[in-house]
């Protein structure tokens, strides 16, 4: 099987994602997608988050990382059949086909902030090689409203086409950052928790999707409300590439059954030959949240 193939297979077209967001996303390398997901589902799975988080509380997210001043759950799709719909999200699964080629299923992290948390230094998620070498899309699923009160992710819009900065220890594998051109060290600010010339910060209704190339730099921002900003961070990488949580070391039967033949490709939980997967090398240090 190819990714075309699987996305076929489960009656997903190129055209989910129009010329105009395509041009976005190399332009920008970000855009938003409202009214993916009903009001009625965002609550389903927002339910489904609170119900997880209840049992495992503070050692939410374990299976990636543990994030001081956040509500996290990971490996989600192993835990409860509540999220599967979302293996099937045809604008996610479109832009990571069109942006990365050969994808499979990187990672997928529930998130809330708490109240006066939330802030970090502007980074990208993963390295790059050369210029337009992408690595990771990531989907932000909103299950509730994304607003300036309530910690929004800010980008700098076309900041995918400068060198990578501040990438977590933990995804950086093998990579060793190349010295700085002089154009590339004069746009790296001396703070990198603060304000930059550009910014934006991405706001959003519940149901939305928002789609970023993951070497576009970006940050979370402080909660400054009581509203929950529960989200889903999906995640997608090529797949010559590592995933962050390796879906075949938790794979359950149960989860292996409800699966298609192209789910299982594209959360690559069936390697072809030998164990077949690529593992992601760790790092002494687990990251910048640390």
């Amino acid at each position: 099987m190819y990714t075309k193939q699987a996305l076929h297979e489960l009656n997903i077209s190129p055209a989910a994602m129009t010329a105009e967001r395509a041009d976005a996303l190399e332009t920008d390398g970000f855009y938003i997608a409202e009214g993916v997901l009903s009001l009625e589902e965002c609550k389903r799975y927002a339910e489904a988050f609170e119900h997880i988080h209840a049992q495992e509380a503070d050692q939410g997210g374990h299976e990636v990382h543990v994030e001081p001043g956040a509500r996290r759950v990971s490996n989600i799709f192993n835990k409860t059949e509540a999220f599967d719909q979302l293996l099937e999200i045809d604008e996610v699964l479109a832009a990571a086909h069109h942006l990365l080629g050969e994808v499979k299923l990187h990672g997928a992290n529930l998130r809330d902030p708490n109240k006066g948390y939330g802030h970090q230094d502007y980074h990208t998620d993963v390295p790059k090689l050369f210029a337009d070498d992408w690595w990771v899309l990531n989907a932000i699923v909103l299950f509730d409203d994304m607003t300036l009160d309530n910690g929004p992710t800010r980008v700098i819009p076309g900041s995918h086409h400068w060198a990578p900065v501040n990438v977590p220890t933990v995804n950086q594998g093998d990579w060793e950052p190349a010295p700085l051109s002089a154009e590339d060290a004069a746009r790296v600010p001396k703070d990198l928790g603060a304000a930059y010339p550009g910014e934006t910060y991405v706001t959003a209704p519940a149901g939305s999707v928002v789609i970023i190339n993951s070497s576009l730099w970006h940050s979370g921002t402080v909660k400054n409300s009581d509203d929950p900003r529960r989200v889903l961070h999906l995640t997608y990488t090529r797949r010559d590439l590592p995933q962050q949580l390796t879906q075949i070391d938790y794979l359950t039967p149960q989860l292996y059954d409800r699966l298609s033949p192209a789910q299982r490709y594209l959360m690559e939980v069936e390697p072809t030959s030998g164990d077949g997967v690529k593992r992601q090398r760790k790092r002494e240090n687990a990251g910048w949240w640390n």
